[in-house]
């Protein structure tokens, strides 16, 4: 990859200046991987794309040219200020998108402070405490439907055990959790999402003034007592990180590799028998069908040359994980571990909190299989739909079936 600060010494390559794919409809939902095989084929490792109707932005889809980025902090910031300065206040992406005083919108000492706290008060989970507190949020969910022999995954298993775990570590209590949710989910779809955003901040400054009154062993209350002193506004906006990366990635996550298990010949019995493990699928699903399938936004600093593209000042640059995956340049055999996949990003930004996400999912799908293990897909793959947006990989419902089994004796959270 070349990257030149030096706007005349390489012309923009034919084509780029033609209409823009649209990560926004449901078409690309549908079927983003022949999208990214056809933007790979006309443009190479950068794409234009629309992120919202007269949003441009250029996606990334080569893998190399990827790490480079991500791994440039100095020519490509993660703060989109310059950018909101031309994006209305009701573009549906920019409650996604704009400025918060956090980790994922900063660079430099900022983002050093910020990243501290939350590296900080993620790193004192207690990971094998949180088994227990999956097991004990999971067996209830699993018994309000184990005796009906169906159930949908996404709304009666997946979001619930995502929304409830992420409250115990968060120490959040469940109305406020919920109205956290609601925002967050509004966020994602870019449908209502300013009001969404309304209502995840209110729910989150709600649960800080809770803290402040009456702090427990959970992150939310380390975030309050860390050394770094947060501000109110800070600390809301943290915890708002947190349930975008917590609840709508984890739900995405489970369901998605409980699909591949359930059709896939390589897994579909495997995981069960033990042959594969629930973590093969997941590495698997992390690489070709990861739950953020576009994110990881940067923003050049100037025009900049990258891979003979001109990349304009400050519009976004996106990273399609799913995309970069899936490089034919990097899934020749040169890389053989599927843990090198971009999932959870790389360089300064990337997810601190890796370990305690897989371990989550991981648990979550063991507890499901394991209380129905002949647990099946209800209708024909191809006909399930997923969630139009540019940044998600969602499905609108995951149908299965199995047979009646009686509720699961086990403590639970209620």
């Amino acid at each position: 990859m070349s990257i030149d600060s030096n706007p005349l010494s390489a012309p923009t390559p034919w084509g780029f200046d033609g209409p823009r794919t649209s990560l926004y409809t449901e078409e690309y939902a549908a079927d983003p991987h022949r999208a990214h095989r056809e933007m790979l084929h006309r443009f190479g490792s950068l794409a234009p794309v629309e992120l919202a109707p007269g949003v441009p932005a250029t996606l990334v889809i080569g893998y190399h040219a990827a790490v480079r980025i991500l791994n440039d902090p100095d020519r490509f910031t993660s703060d989109p200020r310059a950018w909101e300065q031309s994006i209305p206040a009701g573009c549906p992406i920019r409650p996604m998108m704009e400025w918060y005083p956090n980790p994922l919108h900063s660079g430099g000492r900022d983002h050093i402070r910020y990243r501290s706290a939350t590296a900080g008060a993620l790193g004192e989970v207690d990971l094998h405490r949180l088994h227990v507190t999956i097991e004990q949020i999971a067996t209830p969910l699993i018994n309000t439907f184990c005796a009906d022999g169906h159930c949908d995954v996404v709304g009666q298993y997946a979001l619930p055990v995502a929304f409830a775990t992420l409250n115990a570590i968060l120490g959040c209590p469940a109305d406020i959790g919920r109205r956290a949710a609601t925002g967050m989910a509004a966020i994602f779809d870019t449908v209502g999402a300013a009001n969404g955003n309304q209502l995840l901040l209110g729910a989150l400054a709600e649960l800080i003034r809770t803290k402040r009154a009456k702090p427990a062993d959970d992150v939310t209350s380390r975030l309050v007592e860390h050394p770094t002193c947060l501000d109110d506004e800070e600390l809301v906006c943290h915890l708002a990180l947190l349930y975008a990366a917590g609840i709508e990635p984890t739900q995405n996550l489970i369901v998605n590799t409980l699909l591949l298990v359930l059709t896939d010949d390589r897994f579909a019995g495997n995981v069960l028998d033990g042959s594969l493990s629930t973590r093969d699928a997941l590495d698997e699903v992390l690489f070709n069908n990861p739950p953020l399938a576009n994110y990881c936004i940067r923003y050049p600093r100037q025009p900049i040359l990258v891979d003979d593209v001109w990349l304009p000042a400050h519009q976004p640059v996106l990273i399609s994980m799913a995309a970069c995956n899936n490089d034919p340049a990097v899934r020749t055999g040169t890389i053989t571990d599927n843990r090198s996949h971009l999932a959870f990003g790389t360089g300064p930004h990337a997810c601190p909190a890796r370990s305690m996400s897989m371990l989550i999912v991981q648990d979550a799908i063991d507890q499901l299989l394991d209380a129905l293990p002949e647990m099946a897909l209800s209708m024909p793959r191809e006909e399930l739909r997923w969630r139009p947006g540019p940044f998600h990989r969602s499905l609108v419902s995951l149908p299965v079936t199995f047979p009646k089994s009686a509720p699961i004796q086990g403590a639970g959270i209620h």
